[in-house]
């Protein structure tokens, strides 16, 4: 099994922060637009399309609005297993920390992964901070 896990802080309010990252069907467009194309919910499921046209269909398991967090799995695809978990935390006035970890099977695919998190971890950053500049 692989854990992957990234980081970064974001210029903008945790209330921000977490109003885009819960919103579970709006993915590709107010959290990680351009990396995510395409979000269509399925009941409580979504399908999502990245950028290189991958499809999976990720399954809600949590959204915590008390510890501003959000778990899925993805079932399908690539992975034999995948859970994934966001969390936003306030890290000063203005400021938030966006926490990414997924863990998954099968191991091999944790440097791909681990690739594109970082790659939309950024996307997440430019795209909560532009969101956060005056108008």
């Amino acid at each position: 099994m692989a854990s992957i896990r990234t980081e970064t802080l974001i210029d903008t309010p945790l209330d921000t922060a977490w109003a885009a990252l819960r919103d579970w069907g709006a993915l590709h467009e107010r959290l990680a637009p351009g990396f995510v194309t395409g979000t269509r919910l399925d009941g409580t499921d979504r399908i999502v399309t990245f950028f290189d046209g991958t499809v999976v269909r990720e399954v809600l398991v949590d959204l915590d609005d008390d510890a501003h967090r959000l778990v899925w799995s993805v079932v399908g695809g690539p992975y034999t297993h995948h859970n994934g978990a966001a969390q936003v935390f306030a890290d000063g006035p203005g400021r938030t920390r966006f926490v990414w970890v997924a863990d998954l099977l099968p191991g091999t695919l944790a440097e791909r992964t681990g690739a594109l998190m970082e790659q939309g971890t950024a996307v997440i950053k430019q795209t909560l901070e532009a969101q956060a500049l005056p108008a």
